[in-house]
């Protein structure tokens, strides 16, 4: 007996997705320990989190992330983006679709570039400045800007709390040491996902992200581009359509009547668990 599984990349960020269209697959109590086990690198298939697509009463499918740290993440765009490509490939969805998901209801336009490549755009949550919806403490639901181990931290809620971080020179910046003081900091009674911010351009930022629930840097993070690029149109650094460099590769953010991401991702390659 054996589960089958699919592993996905999106800019590198990386998944394995379990198939639950059909009922369920791993019981509800141990899918925290299902993907603590097998994201390990070594011991097990390695990956940023476990994806699981579902059948959903509300939208066309549903998706659950379950991340290395036990932790359920409210959502993820990377994650959404390897989800739909996977669900495009079984013919469960066409061209637009919307994905169920703790942080709400998704809609998504997928399709292919004329070189032959899978593409997908995610309408965003509205960034969310408050205090109170980041989450973040403080005195007043003024928008978040503290000090913390000298570094001006802006905070926005984009589907799950993210701290930002602007700095000169992004290649100077050790994500695994500063990124958990800011990702605890007392402020943030849920956490927050850490993302330091280099304007390389009018139109150009160039990140690196610190993950919670990874608990480490990863290649790419779609809510954090979001949220860089959120922040920096918020302090005038950038303008309605920004292109977002992460490690594993770019991002589109435009700001509209909607708040939309565009991206990549693949299906790396399909594999069997025995039991």
């Amino acid at each position: 007996m054996g589960i089958e599984f699919v592993k996905l990349q999106g800019n590198g960020n990386d998944f394995i997705l379990i198939d639950e269209m059909n009922g369920e697959v791993i019981p509800e109590e141990m899918k925290p320990k299902f993907a603590m086990l097998f994201c390990d690198r070594r011991f097990g298939i390695g990956g940023d989190g476990v994806l699981f697509i579902s059948k959903s009463e509300t939208a066309d499918i549903r998706m659950r992330l379950l991340q290395p740290d036990e932790s359920e993440a409210e959502m993820c765009g990377n994650g959404i983006r390897c989800l739909v490509r996977y669900a495009s490939d079984r013919e469960y969805v066409g061209e637009e679709c919307t994905v169920e998901t703790m942080a709400g209801i998704m809609p998504v336009k997928l399709g292919y570039t004329d070189e032959g490549d899978f593409f997908a755009t995610i309408t965003m949550p509205i960034p969310a400045f408050a205090r109170s919806e980041i989450p973040a403490t403080g005195e007043s639901d003024a928008d978040y800007s503290e000090e913390i181990a000298t570094y001006q931290v802006y905070a926005v809620n984009t589907g799950v709390p993210h701290a930002v971080v602007f700095v000169s020179e992004i290649g100077a910046i050790d994500p695994g040491q500063i990124g958990p003081v800011i990702r605890n900091h007392q402020t943030f009674p849920k956490g927050a996902n850490v993302n330091f911010v280099e304007k390389v351009a009018d139109s150009t930022l160039r990140i690196r992200t610190f993950e919670r629930g990874v608990e480490s840097e990863t290649m790419s993070c779609g809510t954090g581009a979001t949220a860089s690029a959120a922040v920096a149109r918020k302090l005038g650094y950038v303008g309605n359509d920004v292109l977002v460099e992460t490690k594993g590769g770019p991002l589109r953010i435009s700001f509209g009547e909607t708040v939309t991401m565009t991206g990549p991702a693949e299906s790396v390659f399909i594999g069997m668990i025995q039991l």
